[in-house]
């Protein structure tokens, strides 16, 4: 049984990314279907959908992971193991 998506809340938890991810998607669609999948427009459309999607790989790849503790600082900063003290 398919699975119903709120798409309202799907497109709202978006980044401006993904949101350029999918309006280039629908861009490279419309201009293969005016121009034809062998023109070279239509390979420069795929070309940006492709570059989009490697920046949004990449930022995935470079963010920093959080500990355990800094999950647990997040949700209680004021616990003593979180205090930061200048000396």
């Amino acid at each position: 049984m398919p699975k119903i998506v709120n798409a309202s809340r799907e497109v709202a938890n978006q980044t401006p990314l993904e949101r350029a991810i999918l309006e280039a998607i629908e861009q490279a669609r419309s201009t293969c279907d005016i121009q034809g999948n062998a023109s070279a427009g239509c390979a420069v459309a795929w070309d940006i959908v492709e570059e989009l999607q490697a920046e949004k790989s990449h930022r995935q790849a470079t963010e920093k992971f959080k500990t355990s503790l800094e999950h647990y600082c997040d949700e209680n900063p004021n616990a003593p193991e979180c205090l930061i003290y200048d000396i």
